[in-house]
């Protein structure tokens, strides 16, 4: 009975960080320390963000988000992923183009904004473009490093069995390397929502979670800015979680 009980409660931590933030946003709110206008209680954030969820507008931002968001991610992943395993196939080649990976993914993608509006305009494409460029370099990193850093013993068994290269690239290095690419994934996904957000603000669009939140701002309407923040950062957990979980099932031999 004392295992499951404290097996329980281990499931409950991750709540406890949740709980004080809660409760040092209310003690802040109704103490006066903050005027209450720029401040409002965590409650009354949260009653606005079921309410705009569900009976206002408010879910037609966050299907936009999330739609540029899966579309720059997608189109990262698709790219990133084999350009990433055939860069790490041969060391030499890496080596050859890892100033200019290490240089852009170096460079805050938010200065990289005015240079992609030139290129692409104000469309829901540019925002796409600057996303999936950001979560680009993540996975190329990732994936490379994965194959470079594939277990030597693992390599020399395949080819004492007598796998061919083909073979030890296909079942040897690839596998070897989804840990690590799983990690550019997921960070790529997260670094992918987070320019959506900024492109949202700072360049022209009709809907988006970062236009809402900057336009609540705008006119003081700090109840909706504080609620579109909130569903943002739930959008960040909730993707991350999603692809732990995927992680998990994919790659349950990691490890081992």
């Amino acid at each position: 009975m004392g295992r499951p009980f404290l097996q329980n409660l281990d499931r409950l931590l991750p709540l406890v960080g949740v709980g004080v933030m809660f409760g040092l946003w209310w003690l802040i709110a109704v103490s006066g320390w903050v005027n209450p206008v720029l401040l409002p209680t965590p409650w009354a954030t949260l009653g606005t963000l079921v309410t705009a969820m569900t009976t206002g507008d408010m879910f037609t931002d966050f299907f936009a988000s999330v739609v540029r968001t899966f579309s720059a991610f997608a189109l990262a992943a698709v790219v990133g992923v084999p350009l990433g395993v055939l860069l790490g196939s041969s060391e030499k080649l890496y080596r050859s183009v890892e100033f200019l990976i290490d240089f852009f993914r170096s460079t805050p993608a938010s200065a990289l904004i005015p240079m992609f509006i030139l290129f692409f305009g104000v469309s829901d494409f540019s925002k796409v473009i600057i996303a999936a460029f950001s979560a680009l370099l993540l996975i190329v990193f990732n994936s490379a490093y994965g194959v470079l850093n594939a277990r030597q013993s693992r390599i020399l068994a395949a080819k004492v069995m007598g796998a061919n290269r083909w073979q030890v690239f296909k079942d040897v290095l690839v596998m070897e390397s989804l840990p690590q690419t799983f990690i550019g994934l997921r960070s790529g996904i997260s670094i992918a929502l987070v320019i959506v957000i900024v492109a949202e603000m700072f360049i022209g669009t009709e809907l988006g979670l970062g236009k809402r939140i900057i336009d609540a701002q705008q006119v003081l309407n700090v109840q909706d800015m504080y609620a579109s923040i909130l569903i943002t950062g739930l959008l960040g957990y909730a993707l991350n979680v999603l692809f732990l979980l995927g992680e998990k099932r994919v790659i349950h031999w990691s490890g081992k």
